[in-house]
């Protein structure tokens, strides 16, 4: 199999694809039977009276006495869903399903979706604030830029669990598991390469600060009006911090300026990349083209111009899947009972994610399966270890 090979996909029809989603994707199971009178009175009443005392007497027993504390919620607006954007919190469901039905089957973990009918950050705050005695955790998910950060900071400071946004952290975690082991295959030094991140949204804000965390010096991002840099005078918040902190050379520009000797192209925009462009960048180049359904760059041309080629299809090698991350990092953070999800943390599951390849490392095999059953295990034993 070459990089330009496609992996032969399941056909799914459209009649599959609904007969599947039809009455929706969950329900809740019992934990234990209720087949007589004497299980109902300890599951229910009287016997349930004894639990809810205790409770209040302690309030740590409701942590090992109900679901809350291994129960992850899914929250979404519904404003920046997949790559249909802005379609509301109705249409938003079924995939808060999908990633409950994700956190299930890769990690064992009870979760919930809730979609919510407003954009207001305060008032998702102010709401899951509210709720926070049902769950242990919240995976913020499809929520547009720059919003998104200021929901995770105002929800990571008003509730004493793990929150985070997956379509930044978890998109991250991944891209440096195979950013990482795209350097072993081509020989390189991680912290030499010339990244350059195509889209300055949630997911590429967080990607360049995991690695300029990890010591890449080198990394360029690009919005819509080009490369940031403390040249822009347009730019505020997040994205003005970033022009401060990445782009070390401050160049200026756009595709073309950024693109020009780099090693690694991350996109993460719905932007398209010419493909001039692309014979421009380094011997040896990686390109991550993860938009989807739709690639920045088609994998067979991406593979002309790079030696390591990955998308976030599942129908090409190299597989940039948040599931690798998601169900085990807040596993681990669980298990451990931390109240944050540090930067710490999600490096070790990169690094956990990455040292899973082992000897099979190879330029089509860089990050491991979705399937592979070690992954949730890994990941939640090394965020465990750095709590």
């Amino acid at each position: 199999m070459t990089l330009t090979t496609p992996v032969q996909p399941a056909v799914v029809t459209t009649d599959e694809i609904f007969a599947a989603h039809e009455g929706g994707k969950l329900r809740i199971e019992l934990a234990r039977p209720i087949d007589t009178r004497r299980d109902l009175a300890i599951v229910y009443t009287p016997g349930v009276a004894e639990v809810s005392r205790a409770i209040h007497t302690d309030a740590a027993v409701a942590a090992s006495h109900t679901w809350a504390s291994r129960l992850v919620a899914v929250v979404s607006d519904g404003t920046a869903v997949l790559g249909l954007g802005d379609i509301g919190p109705a249409a938003a469901l079924p995939v808060m399903e999908g990633k409950s039905a994700l956190f299930q089957r890769f990690a064992g973990l009870n979760s919930i979706p809730l979609v919510l009918d407003t954009t207001n950050v305060d008032e998702i705050v102010e709401t899951l604030v509210r709720l926070q005695h049902s769950f242990g955790a919240v995976n913020l998910e499809d929520v547009s830029a720059p919003r998104c950060f200021e929901l995770e900071a105002k929800l990571i400071e008003a509730l004493d669990m793990p929150v985070m946004h997956d379509d930044q952290h978890g998109t991250a975690v991944v891209v440096l598991a195979a950013i990482t082991n795209g350097a072993k295959v081509l020989g390189r030094d991680r912290a030499g390469l010339r990244v350059v991140v195509s889209g300055a949204g949630a997911a590429g804000i967080a990607i360049a600060a995991i690695l300029l965390e990890v010591g890449i010096r080198d990394v360029v991002l690009l919005d819509s009006r080009g490369i940031l840099s403390g040249h822009r005078i347009d730019l505020t918040g997040v994205k003005a911090e970033f022009a401060g902190t990445s782009n070390p050379r401050q160049i200026d520009g756009g595709p073309a300026q950024a693109l020009a000797g780099a090693d690694v192209f991350v996109g993460v925009s719905s932007s398209t990349v010419e493909e001039s462009l692309l014979a421009t960048m380094s011997d040896d180049a990686m390109i991550f083209a993860l938009s989807n359904p739709d690639p920045e760059v088609a994998p067979d041309v991406a593979g002309r111009y790079a030696r390591i080629v990955a998308t976030g299809r599942s129908d090409y090698p190299n597989q940039i899947n948040n599931v690798l991350a998601f169900p085990g990092i807040f596993r681990g953070a669980l298990d451990a009972g931390a109240r944050r999800i540090t930067t710490a943390m999600k490096i070790a599951a990169a690094m956990a994610i990455a040292d899973l390849v082992g000897d099979d490392l190879a330029a089509d095999f860089i990050v491991p399966s979705p399937f592979d059953e070690r992954v949730a295990d890994a990941v939640a034993a090394a965020v465990m270890a750095a709590v």
